[in-house]
């Protein structure tokens, strides 16, 4: 093993760091990606400076990783765009607010409610079909109503 520590070359670390983005392709998370940026920084200084021991090469490798991580974190939660549609693809969270017609009735607090082309569970006092009700809250996938 001690052999094979002291022959690292730079492919070896160009070759760690093309596993890592392809793991990061497989598994996205955005943090594979630094890892394997990490690897191939240490590869390039290991191209210039062949000399350098495992141990310095492995140390620089765990400072580069931790640190590009950290930046990454950094950067990525400080530049978060903000939208003026913040509820886009959480059809639940847009309807709060808005008033329909119960298509069912709601009896003993549960009944459903027709919008566009869809059912949803509603949850809410005890109501006649044909009601008009407003969705006041949405708790995990019923939307909880109150008389309109």
């Amino acid at each position: 093993m001690q052999a094979f520590l002291a022959s690292i070359t730079f492919w070896h670390w160009w070759i760690l760091g093309a596993i890592f983005v392809v793991l990061e392709i497989v598994a996205p998370g955005v943090f594979l990606l630094w890892l394997g940026v990490a690897a191939t920084i240490v590869g390039l200084v290991v191209l210039a400076a062949p000399a350098l021991g495992w141990e310095l090469q492995a140390i620089l490798f765990a400072v580069l990783a931790v640190g590009n991580v950290y930046l990454a974190w950094r950067f990525l939660g400080r530049n978060r765009e903000t939208t003026d549609h913040p509820d886009l693809n959480r059809r639940g969270r847009e309807l709060i607010g808005r008033s329909f017609t119960l298509t069912e009735p709601i009896a003993n607090g549960r009944g459903r409610l027709k919008v566009g082309d869809s059912l949803w569970a509603v949850a809410g006092p005890d109501l006649a079909a044909g009601t008009a009700v407003k969705v006041v809250e949405l708790d995990g996938t019923v939307l909880k109503v109150e008389r309109a």
